[in-house]
């Protein structure tokens, strides 16, 4: 038996599981993934993982986090996401089996596992980061930050528009009315033939329906608060841009009173009402996560993520910033110096035309970043421009012109070939293509699991991880 913090868990002893016959040590190669995480993890501090367990003291031992956190960092490395696929590999495959040993958790164990050390994995994510920053791959000399849809656990099928909702309300009501009528007339007619009543299916079918109203009423209420929040961003907008017009006259009809009522077609799901239907790449639709990545151009390490409900990216470049600069702080990995000054450098961020806005700009330059986002598509072979614009100009135009200068068209190129094949490894390579869990907060720490990971291949496949001290 181990002990931490005076917990006694099972045995764990995976140096002993790689000297036996036919052990994972002699069948495997000697640089193979699960020896590089068997000595890395005991390097990271897992105390969250530990602390759910420390004053428990029923029920039977239970696995050591640091195999959990272990076990599931190398099933997520090599894309194996389903607890029941793990569990099934922990049987079968020598990798999973220089892991675990005997002590083989079943895929309950390891569902409920990842489940509550979610938030836990944080503190993982920043630990991965710090070492890669320790071993030279971060460089913060260009950090491009994308976004991608990755399906939810959600069904198209289980879904319904708010003016469908309005429909079904009406029948259902009608139907639990009729219900409610007919129960009174069974009941006075066996009262009065026998004295009691029978016929227990009439409650049965009306709570069945009354599960379903109030299922269907409950989405309509998300959908209504949803549309109030729209609406008073709408308001803000007039009210910025009647404060830019000032002294012009306004063009064109005056627009219309915001609507706080949701249109007919707004649809909520009903397994995962925390997500919106997105256009896919595929030009269809389907109930996704948009996951952020912002990721260093020197070896791809990604230093912030984060999963959000809004189908575009408008919003996301100043919170994909400031988690930047936090998960920076956090890992003690400083901002490049002024080789003159000794004051730290602006950070190049490079984002695409999804990102922008003046706002947008403002706040990355607020943030100390020098951001560099296309403020429209670029044309192949259009030649950079020398020198600033000679007149005044908007800052959408500005920023345009920045885009277009010789080093500008530089750092700009190079985003396409920072952020997106990180993307591509992540769901041609490993297969991540769609969250397992449900509910915003969920996926994000299932983003993040796949986000930490990724940084840890890199290590691994650069050698770069410090040696134990």
């Amino acid at each position: 038996m181990s002990e931490h913090g005076g917990k006694t868990y099972r045995p764990w002893e995976p140096e002993r599981y790689q000297q036996q016959a036919h052990s994972p040590a002699s069948k495997l190669p000697e640089g193979d993934l699960v020896f590089f995480l068997l000595d890395t993890v005991p390097q990271l501090d897992l105390s969250r993982c530990y602390a759910p367990y420390e004053q428990e003291t029923r029920g039977a031992p239970p696995f050591d986090p640091a195999m959990m956190v272990c076990l599931l960092l190398y099933a997520y490395c090599v894309g194996v996401f389903s607890s029941r696929k793990l569990a099934l590999a922990c049987e079968r495959n020598l990798a999973f089996m220089a892991i675990v040993g005997e002590e083989r958790p079943d895929f309950r164990t390891i569902s409920d596992f990842r489940k509550l050390h979610l938030e836990a994995f944080k503190d993982v994510f920043v630990q991965v980061v710090r070492l890669a920053g320790e071993a030279g791959l971060v460089k913060l000399g260009n950090v491009s930050t994308d976004g991608t849809k990755i399906q939810g656990n959600a069904s198209r099928h289980k879904a319904m528009s708010y003016g469908y909702m309005k429909k079904e309300v009406a029948r259902l009501r009608e139907d639990i009315e009729a219900l409610v009528t007919q129960a009174s007339q069974q009941d006075a007619a066996d009262d009065a033939a026998l004295g009691s009543r029978r016929g227990d299916e009439l409650p049965e079918e009306l709570a069945r329906r009354e599960k379903r109203l109030a299922t269907i009423e409950s989405a309509m209420r998300r959908l209504e608060e949803q549309a109030k929040l729209e609406a008073e961003e709408e308001r803000q907008h007039r009210a910025e841009a009647e404060r830019q017009r000032q002294g012009h006259k306004r063009r064109g009809p005056a627009p219309k009173e915001v609507d706080e009522t949701p249109a007919d077609k707004a649809q909520s799901n009903f397994t995962d009402p925390e997500l919106h239907i997105m256009r896919t790449n595929n030009k269809g639709w389907d109930y996704c996560g948009n996951a952020q990545a912002s990721v260093d151009g020197a070896w791809q390490i990604i230093v912030a993520c984060d999963v959000t409900d809004d189908a575009n990216d408008k919003k996301q470049a100043e919170p994909m910033a400031q988690a930047t600069l936090a998960i920076l702080a956090q890992a003690g990995i400083e901002r490049p110096k002024d080789a003159d000054t000794g004051a730290p450098r602006a950070i190049a961020a490079t984002l695409d035309n999804g990102y922008y806005s003046e706002a947008a700009a403002a706040a990355l330059e607020g943030l100390g970043f020098d951001p560099y986002i296309a403020a429209g598509r670029l044309r192949h072979h259009e030649e950079p421009q020398a020198g600033a614009p000679e007149s005044p100009r908007t800052a959408k135009e500005r920023m345009a012109a920045k885009v277009r200068t010789e080093q500008g068209r530089e750092l700009y190129s190079r985003r396409k070939a920072i952020v997106e094949p990180v993307f591509g490894q992540v769901k041609e390579a490993r297969g991540f293509r769609r969250f397992l869990l449900r509910g915003l907060e969920a996926i994000r720490g299932e983003w993040r699991l796949v986000c930490l990971t990724h940084n840890l291949l890199k290590l691994w496949r650069y050698g770069r991880v410090p040696a134990a001290v």
